[in-house]
């Protein structure tokens, strides 16, 4: 699975939020400014090439869908980013959060007690 850009990235939220949508909804789901419809056009088109979205003809008009799911795409990106910068080590990781007073101690209780129940 290729990473995504920035651009390619909020268009899949969109789509991942809306599950099924025309590019004029696509774009009313994008932030400020709002980019071009041809600009998004032509990144739905390199979504579907990567694999990322399919559509369905509605009379002359394309709706898109995901292919490859949310939780798919974060599995993905997080294994990018744990092994790139924390040397594939979920506790460098969250060492990094806990130092950078990015995570709470019960924020990280909470953590070790959802492990805990998914180990049982």
């Amino acid at each position: 699975m290729q990473k995504l850009a920035k651009r390619e990235e909020q268009i899949m939220q969109a789509c991942w939020q809306l599950e099924n949508a025309f590019i004029k909804e696509i774009i009313n789901e994008m932030p400020d400014p709002k980019p071009h419809y041809n600009t998004i056009a032509t990144m739905v088109k390199i979504l579907e090439d990567k694999g990322f979205l399919a559509h369905e003809s509605i009379g002359n008009v394309f709706r898109y869908y995901p292919v490859i799911s949310k939780d798919a795409y974060q599995k993905h990106a997080m294994n990018d980013i744990v092994s790139q910068y924390f040397d594939n080590s979920y506790p460098n990781m969250l060492m990094f959060f806990a130092k950078e007073q990015k995570i709470s101690d019960e924020e990280l209780n909470e953590i070790i007690n959802l492990i805990k129940s998914q180990k049982k």
